[in-house]
């Protein structure tokens, strides 16, 4: 009976554990891209024009400009422009009439006709007249035909077309870029002008960002945006709306100071988009955070409590104030899925918090803070985003619509702005478009990545056009309310751990410049020919010279298809896997970026998904180094004298062959795992003969990788740290396996010896081990040990068994899992030893037998195939590991039963105190467990483990964090450790408060033992 309820306990666990765990793989609908090519075909003449008429203003004159630099370009002479005016006729000049065009609908609508020699640029506003002025720049820079609209009235298919800051304000000292280890993801631009102490601002660091702003906002401008989103909020508040003024800064508060300062800095910066014609939203992720501000937070409300309105009153008072400070501020947009430490910036105590998790939350805040947008006047706007990792509504609010639905059904003001990554998931590709941007009544935009984070961040071809013009066409058809995209120019990922190019400063950040003004021109006319859209952009970057165009644009067009095999393994990336509550990315055995991980729990899992399709994901990595290849020998072709720059044709070049590089490295790699947990699968001598093989070609080309690129800033090395990990566990394996069959065959060979050779000197005591481990209640018909040799085996036998099961099972590798494994059994023994004295024998031989049942179980296991063959069925076969953990928790429970046993029947003690004991031995070694990990901390414990087992990735403590990453309170040492304690000191007053008769019973008990041993 005890056996069948530790049997069903066990099953319940093993079912637990499998809901917690959350595998599945399912198939998932991908978009299919397909590049298309632009004939050779000869740019069209640049027209001549005298002057531009009719420019006023900033953003006219800035427009202008950007003309008169597309035909000094093209060799023309650059325009005047005058602010008259002029009639048309008078010569080749291009009048601007603002207002020429009547009716409603879009201030940017605008129409281009021919009169005479020159063009009249009629338009509903100067909103107009610019997007006017600068398509007729893109067009002669692209070699176009400026008159393409055919005297149509045009406006921009989307209204609001956002970009990120780029790199302005970003340090692009090479040291900060050397060994490739700083995964920060902060984002502040205005990290390098602060100063610590008053004046708090340095002015010849804010010059710089401002010109290197100034730059971005022209360059964007002219490739079509209209807005801007710049880091930043409570660096710019004070709070003095809140109470008297002084209720969250103290007048004498270094951060009133500071504050004033950077308004008084940085709003002239901020200002320049909007008088170039751009709107101006900052960002900010929520909770927002400084000391002060948490203190007064925790002292009104007790918590940070979310859904309460008044917390997000204190808000929306400093984004009044941010409106105030800000004139010309279009709003502000919200993140609430990312934060913590590796947001923030070294030296600033400004911080975030994910604490808005509820529905409830995110109402309040979004209340709270459009209401302050509409105390503010103008067209103000709340852009919340829609971004979220994690469980329930708000945790898959970015990709599930029944959770879209609940938290911002209703939530339909006229300045909420909801933006949604383009993806059903992050930044890559492999992904079905997302289901959310299909619906909503709340007005949307698109969010989009020019620089794709997760696939060579930017230094390698990647163009996105067909894949964004398939998403686009597809959210309008389904869901009119969306009226703009967002797209990241440099953001996303960590700044400094990839390649240092930073857009329009330095580096080959051309490559994925394609992508911003593709975008851009996309969400202008979501049916723009991508092919001549993508011609004219190299017209316009790298040469004029067609057969050189026509090379470029092929390199290009390759590029969606090198990038999606080989750094995707197809068969898993096209599956939608889940686990722990999340969504794996589709990469996930490069994680992240740049590291190529070795852990177990992403390998099997990978292989689980491509079992049955091995032949295809191996063909794809070769594929993908052909491609590559076929890129480079197009690019090798063009002639240098046709290039604009011969060092950008230098710079493709050397991109390429790092593309070529990389992919054959990653695919050796992708051959050695794959085959690697084909022989955990099979056993199979081929699949061992070849993961061998594919290790040794790994190897050879991760030391020419690593050679090469090592040292190389624009195109450093990948990091295969992890992958060697992994693979060293690997080639252990085998050993593994038969170290384990020698155990086992040890100990069969031991309990026969002890059995047919009674005599054997510690025979008797191998005989205890074997009557306990099957039947403790009969531990007191246990004869005493006939020799000291006895004693000994029944402590050191199981003792020794479970050092070199565990040492086994972790490849002899990671010592804190068999020092952690033995310490908790060395206090749960040592505790129940303390409750018999010297008379040890019959309780040792209880636990002892015990042990040795469960290590038996593992043993049995690792026999297989190694502890590779354990983790693999722990990951990818859900029988193999319910039938396991049930089993493996019944023992557990069994060596519980057996030490109780054996203090109950083999010691005379009360069942209260055999149960005190008992208790005590279990919260003792569960409370130096807890306690060790608070000490050391929960993230360190973990991390430290996990680097040894390989079970998880190695990069996520070093760039997420795993507790962060899965949910972990940091609180859990110390929950465990207050638990444990108290069951502890119930234990102890089990075992010190008597009650009546039990004090004889047990002295009689000691008095027999006592007589057995004298005789």
């Amino acid at each position: 009976m005890t056996v069948l309820v530790f049997l069903l306990s066990g099953a319940m666990v093993a079912w637990a554990l499998d809901g917690a765990l959350g595998l599945s793989f399912t198939a998932k609908a991908v978009p299919v891209e397909q590049a298309r090519q632009e004939p050779v075909r000869t740019p069209r003449a640049a027209p001549t024009l005298r002057a531009i008429t009719g420019v006023t203003g900033t953003r006219l004159r800035l427009a202008g400009e950007a003309v008169g630099d597309a035909l000094a370009a093209r060799g023309r002479a650059a325009p005047a422009i005058r602010t008259s005016r002029d009639d048309v006729a008078a010569g080749d000049a291009l009048a601007v009439r603002v207002g020429g065009l009547s009716g409603g609908g879009s201030d940017e609508r605008y129409r281009l006709r021919r009169t005479g020699r020159g063009y009249v640029l009629d338009a509903a506003s100067a909103a107009g007249a610019a997007a006017g002025l600068y398509r007729f720049a893109d067009r002669v820079r692209g070699g176009e035909d400026v008159q393409a609209d055919r005297g149509r009235v045009v406006a921009p298919k989307l209204g609001l077309r956002l970009i990120d800051t780029g790199a302005v304000g970003l340090d692009a000292d090479r040291a900060r870029f050397v060994g490739g280890k700083d995964y920060s993801l902060n984002s502040d631009v205005v990290g390098r002008a602060l100063l610590p102490r008053a004046p708090w601002v340095d002015g010849a660091e804010v010059g710089r960002i401002g010109q290197q702003f100034r730059t971005l906002v022209r360059h964007a401008v002219r490739d079509g945006y209209n807005g801007v989103v710049v880091p930043g909020f409570l660096e710019y508040v004070t709070f003095s709306g809140v109470g008297d003024g002084r209720s969250v800064y103290p007048a004498d508060d270094v951060h009133v100071a500071r504050a004033r300062a950077m308004v008084k800095a940085f709003a002239p910066v901020w200002r320049y988009a909007h008088e170039a014609g751009m709107r101006v939203y900052f960002q900010t992720d929520m909770l927002a955070l400084s000391p002060p501000l948490r203190r007064y937070l925790e002292r009104e409300f007790g918590r940070l409590d979310t859904e309460n309105p008044k917390l997000w009153s204190v808000y929306a008072a400093g984004l009044e104030e941010l409106f105030h400070a800000m004139p010309f501020a279009s709003g502000v947009m919200i993140r609430t899925g990312e934060g913590g430490s590796a947001y923030r910036l070294p030296g600033w105590d400004y911080t975030s918090a994910i604490e808005v998790t509820t529905a409830g939350s995110v109402r309040a805040m979004l209340r709270s803070l459009l209401g302050a947008a509409e105390r503010a006047g103008g067209d103000r706007e709340v852009i919340f985003r829609t971004w979220s990792v994690g469980v329930g509504a708000v945790g898959d609010l970015h990709t599930n619509p029944a959770s879209y639905r609940a938290v911002l059904d209703g939530m339909d003001d006229p300045r909420l702005i909801v933006s949604t990554k383009y993806s059903q998931g992050d930044f890559y590709s492999h992904l079905p478009l997302n289901p959310t941007l299909l619906g909503g009544s709340q007005r949307r935009i698109v969010e989009f990545q020019a620089r794709r984070e997760f696939e060579g961040q930017g230094a390698l071809p990647d163009d996105l056009a067909e894949l964004e013009q398939t998403a686009l066409r597809r959210f309008l058809s389904a869901n009119p309310p969306i009226e703009g995209v967002w797209t990241w120019a440099q953001t996303g990922g960590p700044l400094y751990a990839g390649p240092r190019s930073l857009y329009l400063r330095t580096g080959f950040w051309q490559l994925w410049d394609v992508n911003v003004y593709l975008t851009a021109r996309l969400a202008q006319d979501p049916e723009t020919d991508v092919a001549k859209a993508r011609t004219a952009w190299i017209r316009r970057t790298f040469s004029d010279d067609p057969a050189t165009v026509a090379a470029i644009g092929r390199i290009l067009g390759l590029s969606r298809a090198t990038i999606t095999k080989g750094l995707y393994i197809g068969p898993y990336a096209d599956t939608s896997a889940k686990a722990l509550g999340l969504e794996p990315p589709p990469m996930m055995w490069i994680f992240e970026w740049d590291i190529a991980t070795g852990d177990s729990a992403a390998l099997s899992s990978i292989y689980a998904a491509t079992r049955t399709r091995m032949p295809e994901a191996l063909a794809d990595a070769q594929r993908a180094v052909e491609l590559s290849r076929r890129q480079q020998r197009l690019l090798s072709g063009t002639d240098p004298g046709t290039w604009r720059d011969a060092q950008l044709r230098e710079r493709f070049a050397d991109a390429l062959a790092y593309q070529t590089n990389l992919l054959t490295v990653l695919g050796e790699y992708r051959g050695a795992v794959l085959w690697h947990q084909r022989w955990l699968d099979t056993g199979s001598a081929d699949a061992s003969r070849r993961w061998h093989a594919a290790e040794h070609r790994f190897r050879a080309a991760a030391k020419d990788h690593e050679q090469r690129y090592g040292d190389d800033l624009a195109l450093p090395a990948y990091n295969f740290t992890a992958a060697d990990g992994g693979l060293r566990r690997a080639d252990r394996d085998p050993a593994m396996a038969w170290w384990a069959r020698a155990l086992l065959l040890a100990l069969l060979l031991t309990a026969v010896a002890a059995v047919t050779l009674r005599r054997l000197p510690g025979a008797a005591g191998v005989r205890a081990l074997l009557t306990a481990s099957l039947r403790p209640w009969q531990v007191r018909t246990l004869p005493e040990p006939p020799g000291r040799l006895d004693r000994l085996v029944v402590w050191m036998l199981p003792g020794l068994v479970l050092v070199l099961s565990r040492a086994v099972q972790t490849w002899f590798l990671a010592p804190v899992h068999v020092a952690v494994t033995m310490g908790a059994w060395v206090v749960f023994a040592g505790v129940l030893r303390c409750a018999v004295g010297r008379h040890g024998y019959r309780l040792a031989a209880a636990v002892g037998g015990a042990a040795l049942l469960r290590t038996l179980l593992l043993l049995g296991v690792l026999a297989v195939r190694g502890p590779g063959f354990y983790w693999f069925g722990f990951w990818t076969s859900a029988a193999g590991r319910f039938l396991y953990v049930m089993v493996a928790w019944a023992l557990f429970l069994w060596v519980c039963a057996a030490a109780w046993w054996a203090l109950r029947l083999g010691y005379r003690l009360s069942a209260r105190r055999a149960w005190g004991w008992l208790l005590g031995a279990v919260g003792s070694t569960v409370s130096v467990g807890a306690l060790v990990a608070w000490a050391v901390g929960t993230e360190t414990s973990l991390s430290t483990w996990n680097d040894q087992m390989a079970l998880l990735p190695w990069g996520l403590h070093r760039i997420l964090g795993l507790t962060e990453y899965l949910g972990i309170p940091g609180t859990v040492p110390r929950t465990l450790t207050v638990a444990a304690a108290v069951v502890t000191v119930a234990s102890a007053l089990l075992v010190t408060v008597r009650r009546r008769g039990e004090s004889a019973e047990e002295t009689s008990g000691a008095e027999r033992r006592a007589g057995q041993v004298s005789r």
